[in-house]
């Protein structure tokens, strides 16, 4: 599946709750299922800059495709991440780089949380971006 098709089905998916309760619920849930970063991984290193709470991400470049694991110390923050792993971990780093981010907003994302979860959420999108850049100028 394409970037596109799969944030698309993102927010399809936001769509179905009526209220932001709902969602944040969602969110945890998908927090959940995130790919869990191995703990070797959990360093300062791969911990992301600019986020209220802790939020370790790791990249691993495998044929041609950049894959995505992640953890957090709080529930919110790893349903966030866990959204934008979905949305980009097997994708190459091109696909992940030129993509858009208007899903974010489509669900209403950024409007919804607190100015430092709202910031935290920035520099998850950074570092996403960041390790694609990497991997393309290593091929």
């Amino acid at each position: 599946m394409s970037i596109e098709e799969i944030q698309a089905e993102i927010v399809d998916e936001f769509a179905m709750f009526e209220d932001w309760m709902q969602r944040y619920e969602y969110m945890i849930e998908l927090g959940k299922s995130l790919p869990i970063i191995e703990e070797k991984y959990q360093t300062d290193d791969n911990l992301i800059k600019g986020c209220q709470s802790k939020v370790w991400l790791h990249a691993e470049y495998k044929d041609g495709k950049v894959y995505f694991t992640a953890n957090s110390d709080a529930i919110l923050t790893k349903g966030i991440i866990a959204i934008l792993i979905r949305a980009f971990s097997g994708q190459s780093p091109e696909e992940i780089f030129n993509a858009k981010m208007d899903f974010i907003d489509e669900i209403g994302l950024k409007e919804h949380l607190s100015p430092t979860r709202a910031n935290g959420l920035v520099s998850m999108i950074k570092q996403i971006k960041m390790y694609s850049v990497a991997f393309q100028a290593n091929k």
